[in-house]
């Protein structure tokens, strides 16, 4: 009788204390749902509606897949091949797929030279656009129609406003847009190297764009 009433008085407890075992990895599980798994910073971001997504194939030399964890600032380049649309540029980087070249290379946006835009790797990846910054920013291609590397109008226009659609969307300021060349000196964008107050003035626009989307407006 005695070991009867000691299982009795056992058996709850043990009851007891499995259910209270549950409920905290219960706790604990939705606590790292919530806190421990961080998703990437691009993770169902949708583009506006001027962006065609038309995605690289995954490959070593120009979408490695690799995630990009954190969005610190987006990098502007020029195509350096005047005359060129988007998708061409597109599609030099899907060749390099290939391996015959041995070159890196690629951007998650082409801006062309009407203003279309193309998006060649997801927001949740990094491209091969700048160098020691892959790992933590956004790469925007832009064409141009001649040698100086000046952007036209709509061309122009367009990379202000998908530049700050992403400042907007990774609370990024206009002072987190950066040319390749900030990076590696490189002669990139050559018009905006060359001409540090046409530089200025895309970050001015940048800003007002900025600034509408940050009120609504």
């Amino acid at each position: 009788m005695t070991v009867r009433r000691q299982r009795g008085r056992r058996r709850p407890r043990r009851l007891a204390a499995l259910g209270l075992a549950v409920l905290f990895a219960a706790a604990a599980g939705g606590a790292w749902a919530l806190f421990g798994r961080q998703g990437l910073p691009g993770e169902g971001v949708e583009p506006p509606d001027y962006v065609e997504q038309d995605f690289l194939s995954i490959n070593p030399w120009s979408r490695p897949g690799t995630p990009l964890k954190k969005i610190d600032g987006v990098v502007i380049h020029y195509v350096g091949n005047p005359g060129t649309t988007a998708e061409a540029n597109r599609n030099y980087f899907q060749s390099l797929a290939l391996g015959t070249d041995k070159v890196y290379a690629s951007a998650h946006f082409i801006v062309g030279l009407d203003g279309e835009v193309v998006q060649c790797i997801p927001l949740t990846e990094i491209s091969y656009a700048s160098n020691s910054r892959n790992d933590d920013t956004v790469a925007i291609e832009v064409c141009h129609p001649d040698d100086s590397g000046q952007f036209s109008s709509v061309t122009y226009d367009r990379a202000v406003e998908l530049t700050a659609w992403l400042c907007h969307t990774f609370d990024l300021t206009a002072q987190d847009v950066i040319r390749h060349y900030d990076i590696t000196g490189k002669d990139c964008p050559k018009y905006y190297v060359e001409h540090p107050e046409a530089w200025e003035q895309f970050h001015a626009d940048v800003a007002d764009a900025l600034g509408a989307l940050n009120t609504g407006q």
